[in-house]
């Protein structure tokens, strides 16, 4: 096991010793949440969307869920140190419904937004404010850009990567994404790209509202029922 991975597995290991695990109910449209946990708010490589959001409670997942963003998080401070990240909300600490948000009810989905680089190829954050409701209403152009910004799709292929292994070790499986379907083919064609088409599904119809500031991420584990 590559030295970053194992870092990223002990990490794992580490987060779930002696943590007590959530429980999740339902669906992710129609769900609830035990014992939710939230993500950890900020680290070398990366940021939330918003310490608002944080603040009142906008950021919390199924324990599991939490472990494999974190040990994610950690392998890329070796695999991409270079890279800054920037995530979005996943749900309330005991699940429901999140407004404006129609899943996100029991701990098993987050937003990532996507990982930009400017005019000079540096990564940035992604610009979060009120005025652009905190990244969600930043809409990309035919070719990856907004102003003057552009999605690093190496960076987010890496991620994905990450966290896809970070899942595995979690036994919480990454079962769909969400994501512009239009910017695939980009994201396709890195190092990653390969590992990604063959290992991480996307969503193959038309969402609701357009996904190309951020990647949706729905995980997978067995939910008790909504009447347990």
């Amino acid at each position: 096991m590559a030295p970053r991975l194992l870092a990223a597995v002990l990490l794992l290991n580490s987060l779930q010793i002696g943590a007590e695990e959530s429980t999740c109910f339902g669906t992710p449209s129609n769900g609830r949440l035990e014992g939710g946990v939230q993500i950890t708010e900020s680290g070398p490589n990366f940021t939330p969307y918003s310490s608002s959001g944080v603040m009142l409670g906008r950021t919390y997942v199924h324990s599991k869920v939490a472990g494999a963003i974190a040990a994610a998080y950690k392998s890329l401070e070796a695999a991409a140190p270079s890279k800054t990240y920037v995530y979005g909300e996943s749900g309330w600490r005991s699940g429901g419904r999140i407004k404006p948000h129609r899943t996100h009810q029991n701990g098993l989905a987050v937003d990532f937004m996507v990982p930009v680089v400017d005019a000079r190829g540096k990564s940035v954050p992604l610009p979060t404010s009120m005025t652009n409701k905190f990244g969600y209403d930043i809409e990309f152009d035919a070719k990856a850009k907004y102003d003057g910004l552009k999605i690093d799709f190496e960076a987010m292929a890496e991620h994905l990567y990450a966290l896809d292994k970070a899942a595995e070790s979690a036994k919480v499986k990454i079962s769909r994404v969400i994501f512009e379907r239009s910017f695939l083919p980009q994201l396709y064609a890195t190092a990653r790209g390969s590992h990604i088409k063959a290992h991480i599904p996307f969503m193959k119809g038309t969402p609701w509202v357009r996904h190309d500031e951020h990647y949706h991420v729905d995980f997978s584990l067995p939910c008790r029922s909504n009447e347990s």
